[in-house]
């Protein structure tokens, strides 16, 4: 069935591919960008344009993480056109690049404001919705990073998407007995086809920079080189037509984790470990239901009655 999706950081990258792929396969989807009468304009054109090619509904809309009332102005809109959201992908991200030593501790709060806080401003205005209606789907693209193999000069980027993926952990078991569902899209080091690398931030303290460059010269150029040579045929669009599956799963049925990683850096096998033990221990305390997801009410984005996902 068609649903309405919402999705953070739509204007390049993952985001935007998703939002295509949703909208192609026939879903409602709002891309959510920021500045889309400034710096963004073109991506708002380019939206409209492909959407009016392949007569799909996919819509840019004005939803700047970093600023609550954006975020709330956004989904009242949705919810006043549609009455609902009933996907929401949290994909909003930002990436730095250099040694940890370099970067302020308020250049790292702006990095954790826009990987981790922004997913909490934006679930405060969705899920009351998504929890009044008993049905739901929050997808959170996520990092290898978090559990796989970390090269150095990402630890600032790896610290924040490790604190948005617990929070996706501790978030599916808050909703299983709301009825909404959590899946966490896991992708791994895509060198190209995005705007992270390209995009990337640097530190501020540039002296510190500088010394760390006399015994790591050229390291994030070595790293970036071995990273495309491990999955030099990695095509973003993966982990978009990923997350459009996961999305037409029949609710009750969608993966509680999945991994999109071509360069394998054993972030899946540390993960089912982490996952095992999650299932095993909420098992031991008696709160095994919060392993799946029971739907209260049937509907679009919801599951038949008796409809479960398997979250372990």
């Amino acid at each position: 069935m068609s649903a309405v999706v919402v999705i953070t950081g739509a204007s390049s990258g993952f985001g935007a591919l998703t939002a295509r792929a949703l909208a192609a396969a026939g879903h409602t989807v709002y891309a959510g960008m920021r500045q889309t009468e400034g710096r963004n304009a073109p991506q708002v054109d380019a939206t409209a344009a492909w959407a009016s090619e392949h007569d799909a509904d996919l819509r840019a809309i004005e939803l700047d993480v970093s600023s609550q009332e954006s975020v709330d102005r956004a989904v009242t809109q949705i919810e006043a056109e549609h009455g609902r959201i009933d996907v929401l992908v949290h994909n909003a991200g930002h990436m730095v690049v250099g040694p940890a030593e370099a970067f302020t501790p308020d250049q790292l709060a702006q990095l954790y404001d826009v990987n981790v806080l922004s997913t909490q401003r934006v679930n405060r205005a969705v899920l009351p919705g998504m929890r009044r209606r008993g049905a739901g789907l929050v997808i959170w693209v996520s990092s290898s990073s978090v559990k796989g193999g970390t090269p150095p000069y990402l630890a600032p980027y790896f610290a924040a998407k490790a604190g948005m993926d617990s929070l996706a952990v501790s978030y599916a078991a808050e909703l299983a007995r709301w009825g909404v569902e959590t899946s966490i899209v896991v992708p791994g080091s895509f060198t190209s086809g995005t705007n992270h690398f390209a995009h990337a931030g640097h530190p501020a303290d540039a002296a510190v920079e500088a010394d760390y460059e006399t015994r790591y010269a050229g390291l994030m150029g070595q790293v970036a080189e071995k990273l495309a040579a491990l999955a030099p045929d990695a095509d973003v669009s993966l982990v978009s037509d990923e997350i459009a599956r996961i999305v037409a799963l029949p609710a009750g049925q969608r993966p509680y984790r999945v991994h999109i990683d071509p360069a394998d850096d054993g972030s899946e096998a540390v993960s089912d470990l982490a996952d095992h033990t999650r299932a095993e221990f909420l098992t031991r305390v008696g709160l095994a239901d919060l392993l799946t997801v029971a739907a209260a009410s049937a509907g679009a984005g919801a599951a038949p009655p008796d409809g479960r996902q398997d979250v372990r």
